[in-house]
C-alpha cells in the first residue's frame, strides 16, 4: 500500500472539515468515465459518513487519451479562484459527455462567472501550473490511472464501489485506534 506523497493541505480543494476523522483524496480526470462513475459514489460516501469525512479532489488529467480533461481541470481551477470550485466540479462531472469550450462557457455563465475572463484564462493556461502540480504529486504518490483514492493518506487499492471504499474508510478507523 503506497502513501500519499503530498499531505492534504490548505492548497487543496476540501469538502468537509479538514480535521475530520477520515480523509478521502481522489486523483481524478473530468473526462474519465470511471471517474464519472465514481462521482455519485463519493457523494454517497460523504452523505453516509457525514462530518466524519473530508473529501479532497486533485487533478490528474490523462490528456493523451482525454483531450478535454486538462482544459476542464483548468476551468475547475478558474472557478475555484472565484470561490466556486465545487459547483464547477459537480457540473463538469454531471455534463461529462459534452465537455468542450462551449460547455465550459455555459457552465461559467450558469455560475455567474465571467466568460471573458475564463476565455482569457484558458487561452493563457493561467491555471495549468496548478493542474500540473496536482498531476506531479499524484505521480509521486504512485497514481497511474483514474480514479485513484487515498484514505487517511494510504492508497485504496480495491474497487471504487461504495462497499469497498466504505470498508477501506472503516478500516482506517480501526487502524487509527
Amino acid at each position: 500500500m503506497s502513501k500519499l506523497s503530498i499531505a492534504v493541505n490548505e492548497d487543496d480543494h476540501i469538502q468537509g472539515n479538514p480535521t475530520a476523522e477520515y480523509s478521502l483524496v481522489e486523483y481524478g480526470d473530468y473526462e474519465c468515465p470511471y471517474c464519472g462513475a465514481a462521482y455519485p459514489i463519493v457523494k454517497r460516501l460523504q452523505k453516509h459518513f457525514g462530518k466524519r469525512l473530508s473529501f479532497v479532489f486533485r487533478n490528474f488529467p490523462l490528456a493523451q487519451i482525454h483531450p478535454w480533461a486538462e482544459p476542464a481541470a483548468e476551468v475547475a481551477e478558474f472557478a475555484g479562484a472565484h470561490g466556486k470550485f465545487w459547483e464547477m466540479h459537480d457540473l463538469l462531472f454531471e455534463n461529462q459527455l459534452g465537455l468542450d469550450e462551449a460547455l465550459f462557457m455555459n457552465l461559467a455563465n450558469d455560475l455567474d462567472l465571467s466568460t471573458s475572463q475564463l476565455q482569457t484564462a484558458i487561452a493563457n493556461h493561467t491555471y495549468r501550473a496548478r493542474v500540473l502540480a496536482d498531476f506531479a504529486g499524484g505521480a509521486r504518490s504512485g497514481v497511474n490511472g483514474t480514479p485513484t483514492f487515498f484514505v487517511n493518506g494510504w492508497r485504496h487499492n480495491g474497487s471504487f464501489d461504495f462497499d469497498s471504499l466504505s470498508e477501506s474508510i472503516q478500516l482506517a478507523r480501526s487502524l487509527s485506534r
